[in-house]
């Protein structure tokens, strides 16, 4: 399943903090948790949607209910929380694990279909919303070169998400 964490953050004053908090202890501590395989972490080039995005390759939902997430990755925000605006958490099915976006490449994300993205002659992947909030209920994926970003920035339909980290894998995974 691909989990996602969608959100904004009011406060400039904190938000180097905070992005390195999340960046450099809240994502190796999520990768950790049993049942976690990759985490990357997200930042928005347009406007229009939530600025910050991490997404996760995860086994199954309930993974989310442990303790062992609450304990090492879920509700850490508590500092942080009342700057934290338009925060979503949706669970997709569609795909077994999270492309890994390059430094030098970007996220295309698509929630009215594959079109725009196979006109940009990308392979879109689709996902499906199947728990927590389910919005948007589908949602096409695809990494483009970032020289080619500007394909996608006249199209209103389309989000651009830049990493901020590379795609962290669980030890445990990696072994295999």
């Amino acid at each position: 399943m691909i989990y996602t964490v969608e959100c904004s953050y009011a406060d400039p004053g904190s938000e180097a903090e905070w992005n390195d908090f999340y960046s450099l202890d809240k994502l190796p501590a999520l990768i950790s948790v049993t049942g976690f395989h990759t985490s990357q972490r997200f930042k928005a080039l347009g406007r229009g949607y939530p600025v910050y995005l991490a997404i996760h390759t995860i086994d199954r939902s309930d993974v989310l209910m442990g303790g062992e997430y609450r304990q090492k990755g879920g509700g850490t925000f508590a500092r942080w929380q009342r700057h934290i605006t338009d925060w979503y958490r949706n669970l997709y099915s569609g795909i077994d694990r999270a492309p890994a976006v390059e430094q030098d490449e970007v996220l295309v994300l698509c929630p009215s279909g594959p079109d725009s993205l196979i006109k940009m002659g990308l392979s879109p992947s689709v996902l499906h919303a199947v728990a927590l909030e389910k919005v948007p209920e589908r949602r096409w994926l695809a990494r483009l070169d970032r020289q080619n970003a500007h394909l996608a920035e006249r199209q209103s339909d389309i989000q651009l998400y830049a990493p901020m980290t590379k795609q962290l894998i669980n030890a445990r995974v990696a072994a295999q």
